[in-house]
């Protein structure tokens, strides 16, 4: 699961994946709204293979050129302050808000270094949307997907979408085989902020950035959640 679960997050960074559509319309917006949770994911896809098809090898020996990339192409679509209060779960409501927005970041920031080399293997064609059935009248939403692995198996991949007020919908989490990545990261930040609290752990992804990701994941033994829906 760790590997489908890195595979995932290699693509998404940190909340949606690159997903093509194959041989479906993404369903359609509300006039009055932006484009909605299968247009956002159809979009990623585009963006991200025109910028890393052909590029690959200048962007590995670029990593800066690399994370500019992903932030161009995930952040505009991807909630991270929402995102990053479910994986502080109760350790949110201690925290200030300046507390919270710098863990954001700095969560983002180091899931983003830890995986951004997984996007150079991104091809077309691995990721197959399946037929939307949610409710865009509904504040919340999921895309479902199915990832082809290297070894041409294939896993169930699901992307969270919330409505904003403003009524834009954005990602906050995906969830694999049942799995939520907000879960997954959420014990093991419990377990790092009961045991060096959140300032520390927050300096530590600052200057550590996806190695402290690493950390987190030893010093915790990779532990899993249920999912968040």
């Amino acid at each position: 699961m760790l590997r489908q679960l890195s595979l995932a997050i290699a693509l998404a960074v940190g909340g949606v994946i690159a997903a093509p559509a194959f041989a479906q319309d993404p369903a359609p917006a509300s006039a009055t709204q932006g484009p909605g949770p299968e247009a956002i994911v159809q979009t990623i896809s585009d963006d991200l293979a025109k910028a890393i098809e052909g590029h690959q090898a200048e962007l590995k020996n670029d990593h800066e050129k690399l994370i500019a990339v992903i932030d161009d192409t995930f952040l505009p679509h991807f909630d991270i302050d929402y995102a990053s209060i479910l994986v502080l779960g109760q350790n949110a409501s201690k925290a200030t808000p300046e507390q919270r927005q710098r863990f954001a970041k700095a969560f983002y920031n180091s899931i983003t270094h830890r995986y951004a080399e997984g996007l150079l293997n991104y091809t077309r064609g691995r990721v197959k949307v399946l037929p939307f059935t949610g409710d865009l009248n509904n504040k919340r939403t999921v895309v479902r997907t199915q990832v082809m692995l290297d070894d041409g198996k294939s896993v169930s991949v699901d992307y969270a979408f919330r409505k904003s007020a403003s009524g834009d919908w954005k990602a906050y989490d995906v969830i694999i085989e049942g799995i939520s990545y907000i879960s997954n990261y959420r014990n093991q930040v419990d377990a790092e902020i009961k045991k060096e609290g959140l300032d520390k752990l927050t300096a530590d992804l600052e200057s550590k950035g996806g190695a402290a990701i690493d950390d987190i994941q030893k010093d915790t033994g990779g532990a899993k959640g249920g999912a968040q829906k």
